[in-house]
């Protein structure tokens, strides 16, 4: 009876001692990583400094708004743009329109009257549409497992968010894509008046607009203007609109002087495990995991290189 009771009470305290263990084990294969986490364990490779000739720097009385200039989709665009800004063209104009929950845009106040518009200097006044890449495959593509309504294919290319449908290809409009405004002629566009998407993606843009790249830094500045009281949200007072102070290109700016800055590679393992961690958020706070996600509800991490991950 005692051997019994002995045998009892040693297999009770080495339960009471296995259980919390077995238990411990259990909760970390369970724990899923946090995107935070995964980026703390990226690799230096996996990240990518912007080409200074594709890096806009839009100077504002509130900051500075960073660009990337989306080279391999619109080169005729890019190529304009770059051409406006090294001559100046941007400096002094203005932020005409902000409507809510869709965009913010910038350029010549005066643009569509023809005596008072600045001048476009040796940029071109009109482009081919550069609405979609024919040879879209030819690019990384980093694709998304759920569906979109727009587009049989999306995912992430170069950095943008990007939809495909038979070979072609074309970046989609995500807050902070960055598009050519024009007019009704689909080759009015030429880059000297842009906007940024504030708001709800208006996917309904795609393929009828070139975009020139995205915003990866400042989008706070872009979105807390105060909206515009005319119809489309432009600005029904002079006074209301905001002067840029000057316009550059990374290139043309001394080194002291640049914004430090990187962007994850979307062709990364990191950025695949951080588009499947926001898919299935395992925490305390999401219960249920969506198992889902939305192409513009996934923003391509950025950081300074300059400072210590926290």
């Amino acid at each position: 009876m005692l051997a019994r009771t002995c045998l009892a009470l040693a297999l009770t305290i080495a339960l009471t001692i296995a259980l919390p263990a077995m238990a411990a084990d259990e909760a970390k294969k369970a724990h899923t990583p946090t995107p935070k986490e995964l980026l703390a364990k990226s690799t230096p490779a996996e990240w990518r400094t912007p080409d200074p000739e594709n890096l806009v720097y839009m100077d504002l009385p509130q900051g500075r708004v960073v660009i990337e200039l989306a080279q391999d989709w619109s080169p005729l665009h890019a190529a304009n743009i770059r051409t406006l800004i090294r001559e100046r063209y941007f400096d002094g104009t203005q932020v005409i329109r902000v409507q809510d929950n869709f965009v913010t845009q910038w350029g010549d106040p005066d643009g569509d009257d023809k005596k008072k518009a600045k001048s476009l200097g040796t940029a071109k006044e009109a482009l081919p549409p550069e609405f979609t890449r024919k040879d879209g495959k030819a690019f990384p593509f980093t694709k998304l497992p759920d569906g979109d309504v727009y587009a049989p294919e999306v995912g992430f290319s170069e950095g943008f968010p990007v939809a495909r449908d038979k070979g072609e290809a074309w970046i989609t409009h995500c807050y902070g894509t960055v598009g050519v405004a024009r007019d009704v002629g689909a080759e009015t566009g030429n880059g000297s008046s842009l906007y940024a998407i504030i708001g709800q993606a208006p996917r309904n843009l795609d393929r009828n607009l070139a975009v020139a790249g995205k915003v990866i830094k400042g989008m706070d500045l872009l979105a807390a203007y105060p909206r515009g009281g005319e119809p489309m949200g432009f600005y029904d007072k002079p006074g209301q609109r905001v002067t840029i102070k000057s316009v550059r290109l990374a290139a043309d700016v001394p080194e002291a002087e640049r914004t430090p800055i990187q962007v994850l590679r979307t062709d990364s393992k990191t950025f695949s495990a951080v588009i499947e961690a926001k898919r299935n958020r395992k925490d305390d706070f999401y219960t249920r995991p969506a198992g889902k996600i939305d192409l513009c509800n996934i923003s391509v991490p950025v950081r300074d290189p300059t400072q210590k991950a926290p």
